[in-house]
C-alpha cells in the first residue's frame, strides 16, 4: 500500500472489531501479555471492561486503505479505580472548581499497572507521525465525547519522552520491581544482602518448610480450567479481605486468559497435607514476570512473601528473566530486593484551571521522588553488584 494514500481514523466500541492477528502485528512477538489482542478482548467480553462497569472501550486506530497501521487502546473512565495511578485528588479539586472530572479518556489497558508499549505503530511507518496522530486522536475524540481530560497510563519510556515533547504533563511515581544483573542461583542473590537482612530472607523463606508448605509454578499445557476457577477464588477472597478491595474481573475474564494465553500465564500454587491453601496468578515473557493477583483460604506466617515474591524470585533466576514487576505499592518489597522503579504517565486536563494545578502538582511530586528513592536504597540492604573480588594478596 502507497505511504501516500490517506489515513483514516476508526473509533473501536470493542476491541474485538479489529481482527485479533491485525492487532497482534502491530504489538510484536514479543509483545507483554497486556498489550495483546486476547488479554484487552478478556476484559471486555467478560464484562469485566465495559461501560457499565466504568470502563467504555473507545480504542483509537489508524488506517491506511484497508490496513491497521497504528492502534492505542483506549476507555472513557467513569471513575478512577483500577488504574493505579492515582488521581483522587485532583477529581476532588475538579469538584471544587465547578469542573466534572468523568467520564476522562484513558489510554492504556484496565487494571494492568504494567509498563508497555500505549502506541502500536506497524513495521516500516513513520512511528513520530503515527504517534502524533494517536495523540490528536485521542484529544480531539475526547473532547467530542464531552471527557475532560486525556491520561496516557504506563507508557514506555521513549513514548513518555515523546508525549512531554508535545505538551503533556508527565508524571513519574514509583514501583518496586526485582531486577536480575547475572544471578547464577538464589544463593548469588541473597550475597547482596548485608548479614542482618540476608539471615531474615533465609529464616523467612525456610519457614514454608516448617509449616508443612510446598510450592510450584504450574505453566502451559498443565494449566486448566480448575485453575481458571482458583484464580478468581483466590482474587476475590484477597478483594473481599480489606477495606480497599474491589471485585472488578469475573470468573469469565480468567476463565478466557487461561483458554486464550497459556502461553502467558503462569499460576504459583502453595500445597499443604495435599490442598492448595493459596495461589498467585501471574503473566510472563522470556525476559519479564508479571505479579497480578493473589490470595488464601489459610493463614500462616511468611505465606504472602513465598507465594508472591520469594518463589517467583527464585523461578526467574534459574529461567534468566531479567526483570519481575509484582504490580502497584508494596513498599514491604524494598526490604526483599524489589528496587524503585520510576514508571510514568502524561495527562492534559481541558480545563486551564485545573491543567495548571495538576501541572503544578506533577512537578513538586517528581521534585520528592528523589528522597524516596535515596530511602528505599538506604532500607533495601543491597550492596551494588557485581560484588567488588576479594584481594588474597
Amino acid at each position: 500500500m502507497p505511504t501516500d494514500t490517506p489515513l483514516r481514523l476508526r473509533i473501536l466500541d470493542a476491541v474485538t472489531d479489529v481482527p485479533a492477528a491485525d492487532w497482534d502485528a502491530l504489538a510484536g512477538p514479543d509483545a507483554p501479555p497486556f498489550a495483546r489482542h486476547a488479554w484487552l478482548a478478556a476484559m471486555e467480553e467478560s464484562g469485566s471492561a465495559t461501560e457499565e462497569t466504568g470502563w467504555a472501550p473507545h480504542h483509537l486506530t489508524i488506517w491506511r486503505g484497508p490496513k491497521l497501521v497504528a492502534a492505542a487502546p483506549a476507555y472513557r473512565k467513569f471513575h478512577s479505580m483500577g488504574e493505579y495511578i492515582y488521581d483522587f485528588g485532583w477529581a476532588d479539586a475538579a469538584a471544587r472548581l465547578g469542573v466534572e472530572y468523568y467520564p476522562k479518556l484513558i489510554v492504556g489497558g484496565p487494571l494492568s499497572p504494567a509498563t508497555v508499549p500505549r502506541m502500536l505503530i506497524a513495521q516500516g511507518e513513520d512511528v513520530p507521525a503515527l504517534r502524533k496522530a494517536l495523540l490528536i486522536a485521542a484529544v480531539e475524540s475526547a473532547q467530542e465525547a464531552g471527557c475532560s481530560s486525556v491520561h496516557i497510563l504506563y507508557p514506555t519510556d521513549e513514548e513518555a519522552n515523546f508525549l512531554e515533547e508535545q505538551g503533556l504533563a508527565r508524571r513519574v511515581t514509583l514501583q518496586f520491581q526485582w531486577k536480575n544483573p547475572g544471578y547464577a542461583s538464589y544463593d548469588d542473590y541473597l550475597s547482596r544482602f548485608d548479614s542482618k537482612r540476608r539471615h531474615q530472607l533465609k529464616r523467612e523463606r525456610a519457614a514454608a518448610a516448617t509449616q508443612g508448605i510446598t510450592l510450584r509454578t504450574v505453566r502451559s499445557a498443565e494449566l486448566t480450567q480448575a485453575h481458571a476457577k482458583r484464580a478468581y477464588e483466590f482474587y476475590e477472597a484477597t478483594c473481599e479481605r480489606h477495606s480497599w478491595g474491589r471485585v472488578q474481573l469475573t470468573p469469565d475474564f480468567f476463565s478466557r486468559v487461561f483458554k486464550a494465553m497459556p502461553d502467558s500465564v503462569e499460576m504459583v500454587e502453595a500445597v499443604r497435607e495435599g490442598r492448595v491453601i493459596a495461589g498467585a496468578f501471574n503473566l510472563a515473557t522470556k525476559e519479564r514476570l508479571y505479579g497480578r493477583y493473589w490470595g488464601s483460604i489459610e493463614e500462616h506466617p511468611f505465606l504472602h512473601f513465598h507465594v508472591c515474591l520469594y518463589h517467583s524470585v527464585d523461578d526467574c533466576i534459574r529461567a534468566g528473566r531479567k526483570v519481575f514487576e509484582p504490580g502497584a505499592g508494596g513498599e514491604h518489597k524494598v526490604s526483599r530486593g524489589f528496587e524503585p522503579t520510576a514508571v510514568h504517565s502524561a495527562h492534559v486536563i481541558f480545563d486551564r484551571r485545573l491543567d495548571s494545578a495538576v501541572r503544578d502538582y506533577v512537578r513538586r511530586e517528581r521534585a520528592r521522588l528523589n528522597m524516596a528513592v535515596e530511602e528505599a536504597e538506604q532500607i533495601s540492604g543491597l550492596k551494588p553488584w557485581p560484588l567488588p573480588k576479594i584481594q588474597t594478596g
